[in-house]
């Protein structure tokens, strides 16, 4: 089964939209560790920019707005995922206790969906 690591922290921490502060020193290359260990049970994996890149696309009553920035105003946001395929939930949760964080943040760990049959793109 796939499931999507969403990793949320504290985006001040990383010093601007395109996260080049000095603690991505430290962070990237435990990534790309984590990244080679999964090997292939990673599908997909990228970190954001911050927020100040982001834009919401809101529908309310059948109508859409476009939003500057995300749609929480919280001091985590949502920074970067992983989509990885475990055997089941402990095993996801296993592998999220092992995803690259700073001092604080969090991981949500989610199951998706099955593609209904003729949906899934040939691959």
């Amino acid at each position: 089964m796939q499931y999507l690591l969403l990793i949320y922290e504290n985006e001040e921490i990383f010093g601007g939209p395109d996260k080049m502060g000095p603690i991505m020193a430290d962070l990237g290359p435990r990534h790309f560790a984590f990244s080679h260990e999964l090997g292939e049970k990673m599908h997909a994996g990228a970190g954001l920019k911050g927020t100040e890149a982001a834009t919401t696309v809101r529908t309310t009553g059948g109508k859409q707005t476009i939003h500057d920035g995300p749609f929480a105003e919280t001091r985590e946001q949502l920074g970067g995922f992983y989509l990885v395929e475990a055997e089941d939930l402990d095993q996801a949760i296993a592998i999220a206790r092992k995803v690259p964080l700073g001092k604080d943040g969090a991981i949500e760990v989610r199951p998706l969906l099955p593609m209904p049959p003729g949906l899934a793109p040939k691959r």
